[in-house]
C-alpha cells in the first residue's frame, strides 16, 4: 500500500504531535518523555504487517531548543504490538553523517527494539554490530527503506544497493508482527512522505 497522500488525520499518534505540512507530515515528540528510544512515533491504524518492505522518505531538522546531544533522529517503527509496548525500529542521525569525529560517523544510523534493547543497552554492553556510516544530513530528504523477513532485517538509506545494516537476529523473534510507524526523538521536527508498505503473503 502506497501511502503518497498521506495526512495527520490518517495516522494514530503515540507521545508526538503531528500536523500537515506542504504535502508532508511533521512530527515532534511529546517533550515529557525524556528517554531514547521510546515509543514515540505517529503509526497506521489497521496495519498489521509481519513480513515485507516498508520505504519513505523523510527531512529532519533540529528544533530551535534541541539538547546538544540531538542528532536528527529520525526513522521508521515496524511491528508495533496493539498496546505500544513493543517496536522494532531502523533511524538515523543526520548529524553525525558527514562529521570529522570517527566515532559519531559509524554511529549514523541504528536499529533498536524496545523495550529492552535500545541503543543504550548496545552501547553499555559493547554491541556495535546495530549501527553504521551513512552519507546523510540535516534539512535534505532522505529515503529510508526496510526489507524484513522473519528475524532478518536489511536496511538501505538512499540509493545504496548494499544495505547499511543487516541484522540477522531481530530482537522480537520471527513470529512478530504489528503496525508500521514514523518515529522521531528527542530534539526533532521531523518531516515524513510517500510511505510505502508491501507485505509478503
Amino acid at each position: 500500500m502506497k501511502y503518497s497522500q498521506m495526512k495527520a488525520s490518517d495516522l494514530v499518534f503515540v507521545n508526538v504531535a503531528v500536523k500537515d505540512s506542504a504535502g508532508a507530515i511533521q512530527i515532534i515528540k511529546n517533550q515529557k518523555i525524556m528517554e531514547f528510544d521510546e515509543n514515540t512515533y505517529a503509526k497506521l491504524p489497521d496495519v498489521n504487517f509481519h513480513d515485507g518492505t516498508i520505504k519513505v522518505n523523510v527531512l529532519s531538522r533540529l528544533l530551535p531548543d534541541a539538547p546538544e546531544f540531538a542528532r536528527g533522529f529520525i526513522g521508521i517503527a515496524f511491528r508495533i504490538n496493539e498496546d505500544d509496548t513493543a517496536f522494532e525500529s531502523f533511524y538515523v542521525r543526520p548529524t553525525n553523517g558527514r562529521i570529522g569525529d570517527v566515532v559519531r560517523l559509524h554511529r549514523a544510523c541504528q536499529y533498536f527494539s524496545y523495550p529492552r534493547y535500545t541503543f543504550d543497552y548496545f552501547r553499555r554492553n559493547n554491541i556495535l554490530k546495530y549501527e553504521n556510516a551513512a552519507d546523510i544530513g540535516l534539512n535534505e530528504w532522505i529515503t529510508l527503506k526496510a526489507d524484513i523477513k522473519g528475524s532478518h532485517g536489511m536496511f538501505f538509506v538512499n540509493d545504496m544497493e548494499n544495505p547499511v545494516l543487516d541484522v540477522l537476529d531481530m530482537k522480537l523473534g520471527d513470529e512478530a508482527k504489528g503496525s508500521v510507524g514514523i518515529f522521531v526523538d528527542i530534539g526533532t521536527e521531523g518531516y515524513f512522505k510517500d510511505l510505502e508498505v508491501l507485505q509478503n503473503n
